[in-house]
């Protein structure tokens, strides 16, 4: 349904360090890189970030997120420990959400800029 998704962000360069560290593990590469903007995808880009002076503010009660696919629960949780390690903030451990689905493996974490994303596996273990 989606081609691709942009967000701004306060500091290109700093989201450029954690989305790369974060999207590696999920098998996500940068494809496209400028000094105002960088592109995530596997063969397209799609998810692009680019720099503004007035990103959309963060808020928690939106229930604004991007989830990401994972091939494997392993992968979740390299997602979950690259965020923590890039400097995002923990928003929910790598675990089974059964109240979503019994194989909804999921981690959570909150970018530089305020904005929660997850990472998702469907496989059961």
């Amino acid at each position: 349904m989606l081609n691709h998704v942009s967000i701004g962000v306060s500091d290109v360069a700093r989201s450029r360090h954690f989305y790369d560290a974060v999207l590696q593990p999920l098998g996500y590469a940068r494809l496209s890189d400028s000094a105002s903007s960088v592109g995530y995808g596997r063969d397209s880009v799609v998810l692009w970030l680019g720099q503004t002076d007035t990103p959309v503010p963060a808020h928690p009660g939106s229930g604004l997120h991007f989830c990401f696919d994972a091939a494997t629960r392993a992968d979740v949780a390299a997602f979950h420990a690259a965020a923590l390690a890039a400097g995002g903030t923990d928003n929910g451990a790598p675990g089974v959400r059964a109240d979503y689905d019994a194989n909804y493996y999921a981690a959570f974490a909150i970018d530089p800029d305020g904005y929660r994303i997850e990472a998702y596996c469907g496989a059961p273990e």
